[in-house]
Formats: structure tokens, C-alpha cells, sequence
């Protein structure tokens, strides 16, 4: 509680010294630089066209009336999300049927992966929005741009300046509320200073379904970026960021003698970004930290503990192209993970080491013809257990008219996590150094034709064959490579539209993902479907506001409800905001869930109904 008050008195005191911030000017040292889409690692200027990358920018996440990512990603093709109940439970993401832990997360485009997780995935449940400034996601394989774990795909969280000074305040009750601000300076010395903090609190329906009990979160986040042109051709960027997530967890899935989650993360970020006439540098260091902790909720005893540590030093060139057909950039990475953990409950287990990755990449973009573009990706990673691994990528883009056409093929990995080589549980689970690291190859076919410069149609088909998995052995005596393969195949496709104060699109996802005996995946639902609409009204009788609707219908698929895999309900979710400028306010309602719909995802816990939020934002 004390930190939310400072955080909130520091935010409301920095308003009274604010000043006007300069129009925005992309490299103005004196004035306010924009934030534009990041450029894509392992990319140059010809082969970036053939990159799958959708961008929610912050004016996005404020319109969707989002929380914390899964309030976001729920509305996106392609991701299923399941969370163990409300806000602030373990929350998983499938990219287009794959596994859990083949979606690598990063923060500026250095991962940011938990080496003290059993399996290595992410869980975003821990995750709220407030200060995050833009979201990219990357579908399909892209271990050749990012490094292992990014079978399926990546997600990239950027946490730059952002240049608006406000705060705001929402929520519907005493136990269901957030409030954020933010807060930008340009000393006379040249540095930009940035300070956002955020605190949420929501308690509503017990994780288990129909249980008797709520289940709350607590969250904290701090943000402190600050930018300096040291020259004109040399720009410092730093980053430390802090985040905290408290929350009540149930036991198990059918009992709610819980316990408590003390959930910690830090960030420190630092680079240095040269331009020259001839190539584009850039050169990060980067050090993050999880602290975990679980304990009875009555505080009498700590049955877990998990911690990790990791230290990334990565540095990347783009050459600028001399010519008009041939581009290209390499670089290197260095990444240092430790973890260790310990359970202490029912479920007894412990693991304690540390991996350490080089990784080489490189890229060539080459001009066959004018609208005829090759691209060539590769990487090569040398990690301390599996060895030399290399992943790699081959692009081809064609542009007829209005017509562009793209074939893309690619291969991906995975390394085996902590608990996989050296963990030890009470089931007799051994880990194992001699672990191959799971593999892809990935095919895909993508066509748009734009109608106008305001409507267009997008399809993308792919296939993706995911082999030697890493799994227990039929023993459960140590995890093992399994000879089972994963299929995932689908088709997705989207209608958008956009004109003048409004934003409209349509999307479909069919997907199957089947291992080789064609036994059906779990939590991969094989249809969803939806729209995003946003609407500016200029004139109405309560004057100008602004309307955002989005629907998403996910399709049946197996689940285990804790006695046996069954088929699930599909869902239809309706989310509906509203905003409008007021007295200097931007005063807004959102409703998620419109239609109130009761559900299970993943089976046994229960979901959010109906929820009404009020909220304003001030910019000074």
C-alpha cells in the first residue's frame, strides 16, 4: 500500500512542474524524438519487407480498454490464451497450435525467458499493461531473428519514452481499480527522463469453478527510460524497470486451501545507437532477475522458491545499401542464464544450474527486380549442453499491382531448460545433459490484394513440423527426446478497412495441430474468428466520442477437466469501450465480456463475467 501512495503522490506532484513538450521530430535531440515501429533483429533494408509483424501501439491498448496482456492478446488471431482463473493466475499462449514454451517474450528485443520455470514458458498472467509502450507480435518461426524458443513465434514488450504527460484512474470498486501516470523531462543538458508507474488491484470469482471463495492481485510496475544524444550520429538509451505481482492461488484445480504468490522481476536495460552515412549499430547490454516465492496463506510456512538470473550483451550492424538491389547486417549475442528452485509442497522438486548461448546472424536482402525481393536469414547458436545449433530463414516477395505474394521457409529450436538437464522431483523425473534441443521447419504461402489504399485482404497459409520434443519417457524416469512428431497446419485470413475515423476488420484462424498419431492437442482450439472496430464520431447528440468494439468466437477443443480430456464449450467474448473529452478528461467506459458469457479456460477454472469499468485519463 505504501508504494502505491508514493507512486501516486510522485505522478501527481511531477504534474505541477510539467512543461509543453515540442511536436514530435524523429531524431530532434532538443525536442520530442517519435516512437516508429522497431526495426526487426537480424533484418536489413531489402529483406525486412517479408516479416509477419502486427504492432499494437499504445493509443491501441487505451482504445481496447485493456488491463494486462491477456486482455490484449485475447482479441489477437492465432493466440489462444488460457489463464487459471481471474486476474493474476498463470496464464499460458499457444501461437497457431504450437506449444506453450515455443512463443519467446522479450522486452526491447532481448528475451526475457525464466530460466526457474520447469518447461520455459512464460507466464503472462503476471503481466499488466500500464507501462508498456507498444506491443510487436511475430508469427511463425523466427529463430533466425531472435534465437531459440521462437518456434512459433515472439512477442516483443517495448518500454521506450513515451512523451505524453498524464495520469489516469479506473475501475468499478474498492478491490478493482488501477491508477498510472506518466511523466517526461528534457533537462538543459540534453537528457529526456521518463518515470511511469502503475498499481491494479482486482478480486473477483474464485480460480476454481463455482468455488466459494475470491481470489485477488496486486500489481505494481515502474518504469525510468532515460535518452541522450551524446553526438549527433551516437544516441545512450536506458531502461529499469520493476515489476511486482501478488496474488492468491488455489491449491489445485478442485481444492481452495490456497496459497500466496510473491512474483518479482527487474530489469536493467542500457545501449548505444550509432548512425552513419554508411550502416546503422547498435550495442545492449542487458540483466533481468525473477524472485519467486509461494507460501501458505496464512504465512506459516514458504513451500517454494524460485530465482533466476540472466546477462545478455548483443551488438548488431545494418549496412546501408550503396546500391538498389543488395542489402545486408550481422551481429552477435551473448546470453548468461541461472536459475535454481525449490518446491516443498505435494509436489516435491528442485533444480539448480546455469546455460550460457553464443549466438552468429547474419542476413542478405537482394532486389531480383524492382518488386522481386530474395532474403536470406540465418543464425547460428553454440550452447554449453546441446552444442552448435543453427536455424535459418528464406523469404521470396513479390509485388504485381496490387498484389503481394510471399513464400517463406524456416526452421526453428528450442534448448531444454534447467529442470529438463539437471532437475529432480518425487515422481523419480531425472534430468538429462544429453538432451537434444527440439526443432521445426516451417512452410508458408502469404497473399494480399489491396482493393484501394483504404481496404485490403490478407491470407496466410502454413504448415510446421516440430520434432525430437522433449518430454518424460514412458518410465517417468528422465525426460527424454521423443520420437512423436507435432504437426501444426492452418489458414489465416483478414479483411481490413480503414477510412476516415474509423477502423474496421475481419479475421478468421482455422488451425489443426495433431502429433503424428493424430491425436488432437489440448487447449488448440481448431477455429476462431472475429472483428475489431473503431470508431471516431465527429457529431452526435452528446457531442464527439470515440467507440471500440472487438468480438472473438474460440472454437471446441479437448481439455483434461482433472479426471480425463473432454470437449470444451466454444465462447463467443464481446469487449465494448467508450471515450470522450470532457473538461479537459478523457472520460471512458468499457465493458468486457458484453454478453456475459460463463466459461471454463482451461477446464475447471473459471473465467470473468460481465464487468463494467469507469476511467479517466488527464493530459498536462
Amino acid at each position: 500500500m505504501l508504494l502505491r501512495i508514493i507512486i501516486i503522490l510522485l505522478l501527481i506532484t511531477s504534474s505541477l512542474s510539467a512543461e509543453s513538450l515540442k511536436d514530435c521530430e524523429w531524431g530532434n535531440k532538443k525536442g520530442v524524438p517519435c516512437l516508429t515501429v522497431s526495426k526487426t533483429p537480424n533484418t536489413s533494408a531489402y529483406s525486412e519487407l517479408g516479416i509477419n509483424k502486427i504492432i499494437i501501439t499504445k493509443q491501441d491498448i487505451i482504445n481496447s480498454g485493456a488491463i494486462d496482456t491477456v486482455d490484449v492478446f485475447q482479441l489477437v488471431s492465432g493466440l489462444d490464451v488460457f489463464q487459471s482463473g481471474p486476474k493474476g493466475q498463470s496464464t499460458s499462449i499457444f501461437t497457431r497450435g504450437a506449444e506453450s514454451n515455443h512463443t519467446l517474450v522479450m522486452i526491447n528485443g532481448i528475451a526475457i525467458n525464466d530460466q526457474s520455470v520447469t518447461d520455459g514458458q512464460h507466464d503472462f498472467g503476471q503481466d499488466f499493461i500500464q507501462t508498456i509502450q507498444q506491443i510487436e507480435i511475430y508469427k511463425g518461426s523466427s529463430g533466425a531473428h531472435f534465437g531459440p524458443s521462437a518456434i512459433a513465434g515472439a512477442i516483443n514488450f517495448i518500454t521506450t519514452i513515451d512523451y505524453t504527460n498524464s495520469y489516469s484512474v479506473s475501475g468499478f470498486n474498492g478491490k478493482n481499480n488501477s491508477f498510472d501516470g506518466n511523466y517526461t523531462k528534457i533537462t538543459n543538458n540534453g537528457w529526456h527522463l521518463n518515470i511511469k508507474g502503475a498499481t491494479t488491484r482486482s478480486e473477483t470469482d474464485s480460480s476454481i469453478a463455482d468455488g466459494n471463495e475470491d481470489d485477488g492481485v496486486e500489481n505494481v510496475q515502474v518504469n525510468l527510460n532515460g535518452e541522450k544524444w551524446i553526438n549527433d550520429n551516437l544516441k545512450l538509451k536506458t531502461l529499469l524497470y520493476y515489476r511486482s505481482t501478488q496474488a492468491d492461488y488455489d491449491g489445485s484445480s478442485t481444492s481452495e486451501k490456497g496459497y500466496f504468490s510473491d512474483n518479482r522481476m527487474h530489469v536493467f536495460q542500457t545501449s548505444l545507437d550509432h548512425k552513419s552515412k554508411k550502416s546503422e549499430n547498435t550495442l545492449v547490454f542487458h540483466y533481468h532477475n525473477y524472485d519467486r516465492g509461494y507460501e501458505n496463506i496464512d504465512g506459516t510456512a514458504v513451500l517454494d522458491e524460485y530465482d533466476s538470473e540472466s546477462f545478455v550483451v548483443k551488438g548488431e550492424r545494418k549496412i546501408i545499401p550503396t546500391n538498389e538491389k543488395f542489402s545486408f547486417g550481422y551481429g552477435s549475442e551473448y546470453k548468461y542464464d541461472w536459475g535454481t528452485f525449490e518446491n516443498r509442497g505435494s509436489y516435491i522438486a528442485s533444480t539448480k544450474g546455469h546455460m550460457k548461448d553464443l549466438g552468429f546472424f547474419a542476413n542478405v536482402g537482394y532486389k531480383l527486380k524492382e518488386n522481386s525481393i530474395l532474403s536470406f536469414y540465418g543464425r547460428s547458436d553454440d550452447h554449453n549442453t546441446t552444442g552448435r545449433n543453427q536455424t535459418y530463414k528464406l523469404n521470396f516477395t513479390q509485388i504485381l499491382g496490387k498484389i503481394e505474394l510471399g513464400a517463406t521457409h524456416s526452421t526453428g529450436l528450442r534448448n531444454p531448460t534447467l529442470y529438463e538437464l539437471y532437475g529432480t522431483d518425487n515422481s523419480g523425473i531425472g534430468g538429462n545433459v544429453n538432451l537434444d534441443p527440439e526443432k521445426s521447419k516451417t512452410n508458408e504461402l502469404y497473399g494480399k490484394y489491396n482493393f484501394s489504399n483504404k481496404l485490403s485482404f490478407a491470407s496466410t497459409a502454413f504448415r510446421t513440423t516440430i520434432f525430437d520434443r522433449i518430454e518424460s519417457n514412458e518410465a517417468y524416469s528422465r525426460h527424454e527426446n521423443q520420437l512423436i512428431d507435432l504437426n501444426q497446419e492452418g489458414l489465416e485470413n483478414e479483411l481490413f478497412y480503414k477510412g476516415n475515423n474509423q477502423i474496421f476488420s475481419i479475421f478468421t484462424n482455422f488451425t489443426k495441430s495433431r502429433s503424428t498419431k493424430g491425436q488432437a492437442q489440448n487447449r488448440r482450439p481448431d477455429l476462431n474468428y472475429g472483428s475489431n472496430y473503431l470508431k471516431k464520431f465527429a457529431s452526435s447528440p452528446i457531442g464527439a466520442f470515440n467507440l471500440n468494439l472487438n468480438y472473438k468466437y474460440t472454437g471446441k477443443h479437448t481439455d483434461y477437466d482433472g479426471a480425463k480430456n473432454t470437449r470444451q464449450k466454444s465462447t463467443d467474448i464481446v469487449n465494448l469501450s467508450f471515450s470522450k473529452k470532457l473538461f479537459g478528461y478523457d472520460f471512458s467506459l468499457s465493458i468486457s465480456n458484453l454478453l456475459n458469457e460463463r466459461y471454463e479456460r482451461p477446464a475447471t477454472y473459471s473465467q470473468d463475467g460481465r464487468q463494467f469499468r469507469l476511467g479517466f485519463k488527464r493530459n498536462y
